[in-house]
């Protein structure tokens, strides 16, 4: 695996992450914080990528591992661990997909439509991977917070 490679993906899933950060409101002093889960997402993700994992797969994997390392920080944080698992993980949104999608399906519209098998293939396909790569996400920040939660009696 190339080590510039995942520092600079690692760099611009922080980017990403401290920026949705900042249109959640998330405070200043939170910022970093944010950043760090991002970068912690991407990395996750492209050396799971990078080991022949699917991206269902290594989007899992890095949302759980981000949601466990998030339970075991402090209670005291300038801002809520439900606000750290989203701004990570938002970075590891599947956008190729969406557009290979929604192009297909605006292809899908057009008058003299050929190769009509093809096109509604790579728009149902692209779909189900950003499906079930959000799922997946949803998925792995669930478990760790299901499984911190203290049981009233």
């Amino acid at each position: 695996m190339d080590v510039l490679h995942l520092c600079a993906d690692s760099a611009y899933g922080a980017i990403a992450a401290a920026g949705f950060a900042v249109l959640f409101n998330v405070g200043l002093r939170a910022l970093p914080l944010c950043a760090a889960s991002g970068a912690m997402a991407l990395a996750i993700r492209d050396i799971a990528l990078e080991s022949g994992w699917r991206m269902e797969a290594a989007s899992f994997t890095a949302a759980l591992v981000v949601g466990l390392v998030l339970q075991l920080m402090p209670p005291r944080l300038p801002v809520s661990r439900n606000d750290l698992h989203v701004v990570g993980c938002i970075p590891m949104v599947p956008g190729g997909f969406a557009t290979k999608a929604v192009l297909a399906l605006f292809a899908l519209t057009a008058e003299n439509l050929t190769g009509i098998d093809g096109t509604l293939a790579v728009a149902i396909q692209n779909g189900l991977r950003i499906t079930f790569t959000m799922c997946a996400i949803g998925v792995g920040l669930s478990i760790p917070a299901l499984l911190s939660r203290q049981q009233v009696s």
